[in-house]
């Protein structure tokens, strides 16, 4: 009995210490198992895109294959349709929608690739899908903020205990959106053959208050269910002019000191990282985000981050990014984009001309041992 009792306290200790799953943060460094991670991954935006326009079209599991086979740790994906009339089928068959993306994510954990799921990419999408102007992604009362929240559980209920979720992410760039001086000319698109709007005014505009306020509101969601996860924006490096756009309405230069406030009031509590997207290699901006990392004791997750096609210049400028966030110690990364037929200039395979950007990542987080 004394044997059995001591056994039995052994097992429920060892429970009780289990690291979490998915990357976590500690005191601003990130973790993968309780311990220190680093590792750049890829971009598979339509990866979960492809099944949900065709329920046979799993040939995201050849592409976790092609990742897993180049040691790439994790992708970035579009995790709801990108257009009103791509979430047609979770509307009128919510057990098939959720079969196609318990595919992908099944597929993911056989092939040992991690998986940050952008929740809500395309800004109009979810308030299109419930006839609200954009601007309702700020009401915590409106129909765009319940649908999200509805969402959120479904999704994180669902795969929480998988270990293939690394982290959740919101959407995709909202803040270079808000406060453009220019604003009438840069709202959401009008396609109505596709689900959106008819038409968009004044409120379908972003301001960087009301993009705060989504920020938490998302974040407050997933941590209802979720205590342990990373949690991104999808936020780009601030606009050049992100200050003065705010306080002046102007496309004037930011400098130091208010570049770094508009990066702390893009990354909200209970965020728990710093979402950024680059694709100059910019290495002041890298040094002063740096600095409110360490200061908010949240990581950075640079989302996005490439070159395009394949000239001298634009492969010497993919070189000089992957040394910038190597040399900065960026713990987490995401390279723009395996697979995606729509961008050639950007798209990246085992076999095209632009394959020596997964071998560089496959050296890369080799050296580092990420996994």
């Amino acid at each position: 009995m004394k044997n059995f009792l001591f056994l039995s306290m052994v097992l429920l200790a060892g429970a009780a210490v289990a690291a979490p799953l998915g990357l976590t943060v500690q005191d601003g460094v990130l973790l993968k198992a309780d311990k220190p991670y680093r590792g750049i991954g890829l971009n598979y935006f339509d990866c979960f895109l492809r099944v949900l326009a065709n329920g046979t079209n799993t040939s995201y599991d050849a592409g976790f294959q092609v990742l897993a086979d180049h040691h790439i740790p994790f992708v970035r994906f579009c995790a709801t349709g990108y257009w009103p009339r791509d979430m047609k089928l979770y509307r009128t068959d919510r057990a098939e929608y959720f079969r196609r993306l318990d595919g992908v994510v099944k597929s993911a954990e056989r092939h040992g690739v991690g998986l940050i799921p952008s929740l809500f990419w395309h800004t109009a999408c979810v308030p299109d899908l419930v006839g609200e102007p954009v601007g309702e992604w700020a009401n915590p009362q409106s129909r765009t903020s319940a649908w999200m929240r509805e969402y959120v559980r479904e999704v994180v209920t669902r795969y929480r205990e998988s270990p293939a979720i690394w982290a959740w992410e919101f959407g995709n760039e909202y803040s270079l959106g808000a406060c453009l001086p220019n604003k009438k000319d840069h709202r959401a698109p009008v396609h109505p053959a596709l689900g959106t709007a008819t038409n968009r005014t004044e409120r379908d505009d972003l301001t960087f208050d009301m993009t705060r306020t989504i920020f938490a509101e998302f974040a407050k969601a997933v941590r209802a269910y979720d205590a342990h996860r990373l949690i991104v924006t999808g936020d780009s490096f601030p606009r050049l002019s992100a200050w003065h756009q705010e306080h002046e309405g102007k496309w004037t230069h930011d400098n130091k000191a208010q570049f770094q406030e508009m990066l702390r009031k893009a990354n909200p509590d209970p965020v728990s990282g710093i979402g950024l997207h680059a694709y100059e290699d910019d290495d002041q901006r890298f040094a002063w985000a740096l600095e409110v990392a360490r200061e908010l004791k949240k990581p950075i997750f640079i989302g996005e981050f490439g070159a395009q096609k394949t000239t001298p210049e634009q492969v010497a400028k993919f070189h000089r990014l992957l040394k910038a966030i190597d040399t900065a110690g960026i713990p987490l990364a995401a390279l723009w984009v395996f697979d995606l037929k729509s961008q050639p200039e950007f798209t990246i395979t085992a076999s095209g001309s632009r394959a020596f950007q997964l071998e560089a990542l496959r050296d890369w987080n080799m050296k580092q041992g990420a996994k």
